[in-house]
């Protein structure tokens, strides 16, 4: 309930531009500093789905009762509601099968680490196809760690640069504890399963996803992930302020030429 106000009053202070990305909880040693138990991995997911489910209710529905395992709500009348209709935008993320079914019943938007289209379509597909079944839209979103530079030998050596002066610990112990959350899912793996430690140094696997080289290379790679499904990229970069800049200079425009080009294939094919 706390949540669900806040967020609202934020919309409303923002004129809609709030959105939550809700995690389930896979890291163990946070539940052991707070002094909570760390549930099993599917039941981690169905208290998120609930948590979901409620927040949605009360942000649409005056009088809203709602009686779940976890949150429990009586003709609850929240006012003022939020500013975005039908609600706030709802954001996961996870690569578990119980991940991917919530988000086909209940997330706007399904966030995904790095990957390559090939794999990251395998997972887009699954999504998709479940949440037709459910009568429900879900959009997906992946991780990148975007390196670009004019030539692609400079790019990849950033990338060496940032892997060499990775604290080797760190990384070390973040796989161990992916490890240990992806042995809790039904298929014995998670997010991280074919994870190397280079990919681990940037956490959510940006470097997977391969948005590294030239403003061509990226923008080329831009819009074939968009060809599988991908609707966002959630973009980390070195340098934010001049990479930013520069991304913008040099790749958006190739990737609306690249766009209009197939427009235009695809208007012809049709005709």
């Amino acid at each position: 309930m706390l949540a669900a106000k806040q967020l609202a009053t934020i919309d409303h202070l923002t004129q809609g531009r709030i959105a939550i990305n809700v995690v389930s909880g896979w890291f163990r040693g946070e539940f052991d500093a707070i002094g909570e138990a760390w549930p099993e991995h599917d039941q981690r997911y169905a208290r998120s789905e609930e948590f979901i489910r409620a927040l949605k209710g009360v942000w649409t529905q005056d009088n809203y009762s709602f009686d779940g395992k976890y949150y429990q709500f009586k003709d609850y009348t929240l006012s003022p509601k939020p500013v975005q209709k039908p609600h706030i935008e709802i954001f996961q993320g996870g690569s578990s099968r119980a991940a991917r079914n919530m988000a086909a019943r209940v997330s706007d938007w399904y966030f995904t680490n790095g990957n390559t289209p090939e794999e990251l379509k395998k997972q887009i597909d699954d999504i998709r196809a479940k949440a037709q079944q459910n009568g429900h839209q879900v959009k997906i979103g992946v991780n990148a760690f975007i390196i670009t530079r004019d030539t692609e030998e400079e790019a990849k050596t950033v990338l060496q640069e940032i892997i060499d002066k990775a604290n080797i610990q760190a990384v070390h112990a973040f796989g161990d504890a992916t490890r240990e959350a992806g042995a809790a899912t039904l298929e014995g793996e998670g997010n991280w399963a074919k994870s190397t430690f280079e990919d681990l140094v940037q956490y959510n696997d940006g470097f997977k996803t391969n948005l590294i080289g030239t403003p061509r290379q990226i923008a080329e790679r831009i819009v074939e992930l968009k060809a599988v499904g991908v609707d966002l990229i959630l973009s980390g970069f070195l340098h934010f302020i001049e990479e930013v800049e520069y991304f913008g200079a040099k790749v958006l425009p190739l990737v609306r030429e690249l766009e209009a080009q197939q427009q235009s294939v695809e208007n012809a094919k049709s005709a």
